[in-house]
């Protein structure tokens, strides 16, 4: 079971409704019943991604290279492992795997604007002070609401807060928004994330939104100040999906989380509906600032959502998403803690202007016990060499490259059940010739750039519960999973059928982060 993002769990609160959220009196029973021991020896905790010490957290927000530092802020609930009474957790990093987590940044203020919860934002630097835009919520009466979903009535505004703290721990909210409402007419289908950059002497910003019935969009603003804004007109805009939904993102009826970047001499516009993040590739016409679109496509297939990006200190655009929880709300309740922040991602655009990433090199630091194959034209050696290498206790990468011939090939991720920790396929991608265009990963046909090259490139990042898989770099799966017992099992490749096409595999064990999973 996937939680919506936006979704408020009712099973946990009854009818008492979004104010019940706030009291954490209410909730103390489900954190207290979760200990700092028990969490650190959950073996499903990852060992080298960002997540919080304990409970709930969601979209990757304001991401920003600041004094030396990288600096993540996240959805957050400090009261438990489920969705709601949303903050703004806070981690610090000097090559954004290693982290230390700081004080919650951004808390609900009662009676202001943001006081049902502080949600998604961006950073962007002004006079030298870090600016930080984000989306407040209060309840309201359903003609005021922007967001309408058969449960919960919410006003959503766009508000500031600012710091020049050499770490960021304090900020200084403005007590009113600087937009409160959508263009006036305009009736929408939601109204949040915020996104601004510098261009010249002013800013733009675009705003997640979508149009009822019509499919979601993208509102663009610009101002002077970040204080005061001017609505210009829709950057973007789809179409409505083939399937009703009462929460319009699941119809692709409204588009969370835009981003809008140069990208090589393009520029790229992502935004995050329907379960994914969408990106599309194309010219900008800065006199018009009218967005035309070339090329489009998926950024992740797999359980990957709210992408958010930055620059790094040598102006690289990187990119973050929430990986969360694919299991029972009952069991990540238990657990006491759900979801994380994906490794950072290097986005480039290729010459046929498909958006291409590839995982910071800053993660090849972690890597120890490389080991390396050394293929032979014995089959049967060849699989015996394969059999011995493998990923302990889940905290591993690998590399590894199969030739396009003639024969299908089927590759998979399996913890061998001579471990004596259980048998169990973890991700399986199979490739026929028959049809190149196609990759088939989880029995589902993603399309893939036949292009000129004779082989498949496949990266893998295991840890605790999840993979990062990218294929020739142009397609990423994320995929969570989970097994019982309180061991970790080991991870090996095992290619099923068309073993004489691999040309290349390498192992790393990857080294954890901090010593009990707590990542501080």
């Amino acid at each position: 079971m996937n939680c919506n993002r936006r979704a408020f769990l009712q099973g946990l609160t009854g009818a008492a409704g979004i104010a019940a959220l706030g009291h954490a009196r209410l909730l103390a029973p489900v954190f207290a019943s979760v200990s700092p021991g028990d969490l650190a020896t959950d073996p499903r905790r990852p060992q080298f991604h960002l997540l919080p010490a304990a409970n709930w957290m969601n979209d990757p927000n304001g991401p920003i290279f600041w004094n030396g530092n990288y600096h993540m802020f996240y959805q957050y609930n400090p009261n438990g492992a489920f969705w709601g009474d949303m903050h703004w957790g806070h981690a610090i990093s000097r090559d954004m795997i290693h982290w230390k987590h700081l004080p919650v940044a951004l808390a609900p203020t009662p009676g202001g604007p943001d006081a049902d919860g502080v949600f998604s934002g961006t950073a962007v630097v002004r006079d030298g002070v870090v600016c930080m835009l984000y989306t407040g919520v209060v309840s309201a009466p359903e003609s005021e609401a922007t967001i309408r979903d058969g449960a919960h009535s919410m006003r959503e505004s766009q508000c500031i807060a600012t710091s020049n703290h050499p770490e960021l721990r304090t900020f200084i909210k403005q007590p009113a928004p600087v937009i409160a409402a959508p263009p006036a007419g305009m009736k929408v289908s939601g109204f949040r994330d915020p996104s601004p950059w510098r261009h010249g002497d002013e800013c733009y910003m675009t705003i997640g939104s979508g149009i009822p019935r019509q499919g979601g969009a993208v509102l663009l603003y610009r101002s002077r100040d970040l204080m005061h804004w001017d609505y210009l007109h829709l950057l973007a805009q789809g179409e409505m999906g083939p399937i009703s939904a009462a929460n319009p993102v699941d119809s692709g009826d409204m588009w969370e989380c835009p981003e809008f970047f140069p990208l090589g001499n393009k520029h790229v516009l992502i935004y995050s509906s329907e379960g994914k993040v969408f990106w599309e590739s194309g010219e900008f016409d800065t006199k018009e600032l009218v967005f035309h679109r070339e090329h489009g496509g998926v950024l992740d297939y797999g359980t990957f959502y709210a992408a958010k990006t930055q620059t790094d200190k040598d102006g690289n655009r990187l990119l973050w998403g929430w990986i969360s929880e694919t299991r029972p709300l009952e069991e990540y309740r238990a657990s006491g803690w759900a979801g994380m922040i994906s490794l950072p991602r290097v986005l480039t655009l290729n010459a046929d202007g498909q958006v291409a990433m590839s995982v910071s090199r800053e993660a090849s630091q972690l890597r120890k016990r490389e080991q390396t194959l050394t293929p032979t034209v014995d089959e049967a050696a060849r699989r015996r060499d394969m059999g011995g290498m493998v990923v302990k206790g889940c905290s591993g990468e690998i590399l590894c490259t199969m030739r396009r011939t003639k024969t299908p090939f089927e590759l998979t991720l399996v913890s061998p059940a001579a471990t004596g920790q259980g048998a169990g396929q973890w991700l399986s991608l199979r490739y026929d010739p028959a049809h190149p265009g196609l990759l088939e990963i989880e029995g589902k046909g993603v399309a893939i750039q036949s292009g000129s090259s004779d082989e498949f490139e496949f990266h893998f990042y295991i840890d605790g519960s999840v993979i990062e898989a990218f294929v020739n770099r142009t397609v990423a799966w994320t995929k969570r999973f989970y097994y019982p017992g309180s061991v970790a099992p080991d991870v090996q490749v095992r290619v099923e059928e068309g073993v004489m096409n691999l040309s290349s595999l390498t192992v790393w064990q990857l080294s954890p982060i901090s010593p009990d999973r707590l990542t501080t």
